[in-house]
């Protein structure tokens, strides 16, 4: 697909047509990585996204369990107080 510079202000931009933005789910600010001669767009994944349900399943399958404790025996909880 080829797309014009155009300007905006003093930078160029590019537009992208309304299609292309729905099917990747643009929106807000997306990726811009530069790669081997090539300019990439990507949609910019949120933090976390999708951890809610995967802690939802590893409570439902019991895999939610401390792989170390949280309190060890040698420590001394006075010396944070």
């Amino acid at each position: 697909m080829d797309v014009s510079l155009i300007a905006i202000g003093n930078s160029k931009g590019i537009r992208l047509p309304k299609a292309v933005i729905e099917k990747y789910n643009l929106e807000g600010t997306i990726e811009l990585v530069l790669e081997k001669g090539y300019i990439i767009l990507k949609p910019k994944s949120k933090a976390r996204k999708g951890w809610d349900e995967a802690f939802r399943k590893m409570r439902e399958n019991g895999d939610d369990t401390l792989l170390i404790p949280d309190v060890f025996h040698d420590e001394d909880s006075e010396e944070w107080i």
